[in-house]
């Protein structure tokens, strides 16, 4: 295959897909919506077929327990993937529109419609629930998807994709408003990167060292996050059994996840009556601890940890914990180290955890709650496209309004400018 003209030819088709899907009504979306998720219901087993050869794939590779967790789809997740869908239908539409419309002096009513962007292109890994996320979001809001999941993924993807194009195709859509790479060739990164002619936007979703690669490459905008190195901090104004609570889930509940907390903040007054009971929680799930000084002094069994253990991603069974002073040096030391991603704070004290939320600069900060709920399923977004640490155009879980812009629009009669 030659993959540049592959690409170009990709790109051609999804930027006359997106001009039909800027005029689709809501009603044609929703229903090419509910087709889909019917299709992901019936064909289940079909899914898990095609999902077991590359799980089995993946582990011949002996690629890593935190992909193969994220590569791996179950009964419950092709349901989420269903639902999700469902939840995107039933949302309101947000194309077309018009907000903050007002009359100038001149006569002109002046204000702003809110627009598909075009053309999506996403970059994702091992997560083969992404493709039915991010087709159902682009459907919804106008645009069309240009598609590369990784390649320990592709069958997976391709039958996903099929349950896709049999939704577009009922409600009249075109199919190519969402195409997957059918190449695992890496080339056809570097191709969909750098054909702004045809791509509008970049979602990447995946490691490190792939958004390394697309910041340095890309010559189109990127909805991104680098990493998650998310935090709780157990304020010594919490209620033990919440802050228990909060920071096993957290870090337990899913380790290969942008939104598991990688570093437990515990306040100096309260670390002696929570940090032992929530250290044995975590020693009887495998949970390895790397702690500072004041830590391995109430738990002796940690490990201590280094200054580069504060900045690091592990998603994996290990989690870094430092006892601080208060809010004060939590706060510190999330803007240090944190990579604006998703910081908690758990206490019973509403002054601070205002100031919580008013001073940590990350895009979910959350209150007496788990670090796993920044998620654009648990916001209501229905699905999401991806999570951005940036601060312009769309910020946290991306849904259907961060996947549109708004365009200015000046209603006139006849009008003229002096």
């Amino acid at each position: 295959m030659d993959v540049q003209t592959y690409m170009v030819g990709v790109g051609r088709q999804a930027r006359a897909a997106a001009r039909a899907m800027a005029r689709a009504d809501t009603r044609t979306k929703n229903r090419s919506l509910a087709v889909i998720a019917q299709a992901i219901e019936r064909t289940a087993k079909g899914l898990l077929g095609a999902n077991a050869r590359d799980v089995k794939a993946a582990r011949a590779k002996k690629l890593d327990d935190a992909v193969i967790d994220r590569l791996t789809l179950t009964t419950k997740t092709i349901e989420s993937m269903a639902d999700g869908l469902m939840q995107i239908a039933k949302l309101p539409d947000p194309v077309g529109e018009i907000i903050g419309l007002k009359y100038r002096p001149s006569g002109i009513q002046v204000g702003q419609m809110r627009v598909p962007l075009g053309v999506v292109g996403i970059i994702y890994e091992s997560r083969p629930n992404v493709t039915a996320d991010a087709a159902g979001l682009c459907l919804k809001s106008g645009n069309a998807a240009i598609l590369r999941g990784g390649s320990e993924a592709i069958h997976s993807n391709q039958a996903i994709a099929a349950c896709v194009h049999e939704g577009l195709k009922s409600a009249g859509l075109p199919e190519a408003a969402v195409q997957v790479i059918e190449t695992t060739d890496r080339a056809a990164v570097g191709e969909l990167i750098t054909m702004p002619d045809y791509v509008d936007i970049i979602v990447p979703r995946g490691g490190k060292g792939l958004i390394e690669r697309l910041m340095r490459e890309s010559r189109i905008p990127m909805i991104k996050h680098l990493h998650g190195v998310c935090h709780v901090y157990i304020d010594d104004k919490a209620d033990p059994g919440k802050a228990i609570r909060i920071a096993d889930n957290a870090k337990t509940q899913r380790l290969g996840t942008c939104n598991t907390m990688e570093t437990l903040l515990v306040a100096r007054g309260i670390a002696p009556a929570v940090l032992p009971p929530l250290c044995g929680i975590y020693a009887e799930k495998g949970i390895e601890l790397r702690g500072d000084d004041a830590a391995r002094a109430i738990v002796p069994g940690m490990n201590p940890a280094t200054e580069e253990d504060w900045y690091t991603e592990y998603l994996d069974a290990i989690l870094s914990v430092r006892v601080v002073a208060g809010l004060d040096e939590a706060i510190e030391h999330i803007a240090t180290y944190g990579s604006q991603h998703t910081d908690a704070i758990v206490t019973e004290d509403i002054t601070r955890a205002r100031r919580f939320l008013a001073e940590v600069d990350s895009s979910s900060v959350m209150v007496n709650a788990s670090t796993r709920f920044a998620d654009g399923y648990e916001f209501g977004l229905g699905a999401e496209i991806g999570i951005s640490t940036d601060k312009l155009h769309a910020r946290g879980p991306v849904g259907l309004e961060g996947l549109t812009s708004l365009k200015w629009v000046v209603l006139g009669d006849g009008h003229i400018r002096q």
